[in-house]
């Protein structure tokens, strides 16, 4: 199995005090979330499929246990 990749991020809460992605980092280079495509929860994660201002697709998700997040998938698009 491939490890995941680490990435940080930086969210915003809404009015129900749920965190949604605005923008990430990969390494050094930072990608803003033009727009949250899909959302779902699993047992031991919450996932968001989001769209990049680079107009690439990333599935992230968050494994709240370990307050980490995760780089799942990418597809180049831009």
């Amino acid at each position: 199995m491939t490890p995941l990749l680490v990435i940080r991020v930086e969210c915003h809460a809404g009015h129900r005090g749920d965190e949604t992605p605005r923008r990430f980092y990969v390494g050094e280079r930072r990608v803003e979330v033009r727009e949250v495509l899909d959302r779902w929860l699993a047992p031991d994660h919450r996932y968001f499929k989001v769209s990049g201002d680079n107009g690439d697709v990333y599935i992230i998700r968050h494994d709240g246990v370990a307050d980490q997040w995760e780089l799942t998938v990418f597809e180049a698009r831009g």
